[in-house]
């Protein structure tokens, strides 16, 4: 089954957590604190397996989470990192953060990776929080959770040459004629469902792969037919083989089919319509073609264009070699823009309290913020002295005097995620 995108969700690892612990060995009075700290949990990391053609493998993983780290203990033993998730993907796979739009990574290359989520850093044990002024701690932390998202894996098959054309125009008999590829061949529209690719190799030692892509219908580039599936896989493309049913087989008027695919290609991506083309006339053998061809030279006499036969299998061996010849001098320009990737964006100082506190109509203040989230989840409340640290960081934080100016009184609730705490002195 070719499957050319997903969507999935990814939650790392979350760290250990920290001990708290002290010495107790005979003929050592007050002993110390001996709490390991946590490991860190496991990072998910994307990393391109060159034998894999499809994203099939994904498809039923609804979720791809990592293992926690291991906790700490005491006699100042720090916990394993966990071991990372490596999700193996083809090449030409994108990954687009399914919230903002922008692209996480493109793996273009055999073992390319890329760390798309990380996992938390293991909580620290009370050996940790040891100072001079509190040379024993009765506290340490949970582990960091591990940061979660849900991202959109894209294939773009990665193709030197992508044959294009109407539906039933000779694009996989052509590619079956001079590669080693198999592609599904009938006698009927949109008999090829995805990207088939071959590798070409010619006498002169030459080589390069080649890609007969779905057939394309008016109204493509907005999602009629296989359009989508098409235009997707074309933008990885150095050179487009454009087929063209120059006999007429079907009845169609070539010079049509060539602009009405030249349209379609063109509200796809500017980028793609700028790509070098060859016109690949094909069914020379049929009695219309001189005709068509002549007609079709005449309205566009700039365009390069080779005669072939798949049906008589001749004209081929002078196509490859243009198609060679065009390669060497071909450009692939970029795929993405660099401000569409996360990396490109910078993050300014932004001089706004990093949380947000409203009212719900039962009279609870809600206080949201990722750093008071995650202070919550690495807090041990059954530990008075991480009670203390967790009520310092929210007033150095400014919570209590935000509290305090939107009028918040002493005895109302707060609420953050699922635990509700009472406003105190």
């Amino acid at each position: 089954m070719f499957v050319d995108e997903v969507t999935i969700k990814l939650i790392a690892g979350k760290g250990g957590d920290g001990c708290t612990s002290f010495r107790r060995e005979k003929f050592v009075p007050l002993g110390g604190p001996n709490g390991g700290n946590g490991g860190k949990g496991a990072d998910i990391i994307f990393q391109v397996e060159k034998g894999l053609k499809t994203l099939v493998d994904l498809k039923y993983k609804k979720i791809i989470k990592g293992s926690k780290g291991v906790n700490g203990k005491g006699s100042n033993k720090h916990g394993a990192n966990a071991e990372d998730v490596i999700v193996k993907v083809p090449e030409g796979t994108t990954l687009i953060d399914n919230e903002t739009g922008l692209v996480i990574c493109d793996l273009v290359r055999d073992g390319d990776r890329f760390t798309v989520c990380h996992g938390g850093r293991g909580g620290r044990g009370n050996k940790a929080f040891a100072t001079q002024e509190e040379p024993a701690p009765k506290m340490s932390e949970y582990g960091e959770p591990g940061e979660e998202r849900v991202v959109k894996c894209e294939l773009k098959v990665l193709a030197d040459v992508g044959l294009v054309g109407m539906p039933s125009v000779g694009k996989s008999t052509i590619l079956s004629l001079i590669s080693g590829a198999n592609p599904k061949i009938a006698a009927y529209h949109f008999t090829t469902l995805s990207p088939n690719l071959g590798v070409v190799k010619l006498k002169d030692q030459r080589s390069f792969v080649m890609a007969d892509l779905p057939g394309l219908i008016e109204g493509a580039s907005s999602g009629l037919g296989l359009g989508e599936k098409f235009l997707k896989h074309a933008m990885r493309t150095k050179v487009i083989g454009h087929v063209i049913d120059m006999g007429s087989f079907e009845g169609r008027n070539p010079i049509d089919d060539y602009l009405t695919i030249r349209k379609e290609i063109k509200q796809y991506d500017e980028k793609l319509a700028r790509k070098p083309e060859l016109i690949i006339a094909n069914k020379m053998d049929l009695p219309d073609f001189e005709v068509n061809l002549e007609k079709f030279k005449k309205e566009f006499p700039n365009l390069e264009v080779v005669c072939v036969s798949a049906m008589e299998q001749k004209g081929l061996d002078e196509m490859i070699y243009k198609l060679a010849d065009m390669l060497e001098n071909a450009v692939l320009e970029p795929l993405y823009e660099e401000n569409n990737f996360e990396s490109h964006i910078v993050y300014k100082f932004n001089e706004e309290k990093p949380f947000t506190i409203t009212r719900d109509d039962s009279g609870v203040w809600i206080l949201k913020g990722e750093e008071i989230e995650k202070l919550l989840k690495m807090t041990k409340f059954q530990e008075d002295e991480s009670v203390d640290r967790f009520a310092r960081k929210l007033r150095g934080m400014g919570v209590e005097d935000e509290l305090e100016r939107l009028g918040a009184k002493r005895g109302d609730d707060v609420q953050i995620l699922d635990y509700v705490f009472t406003f105190k002195e």
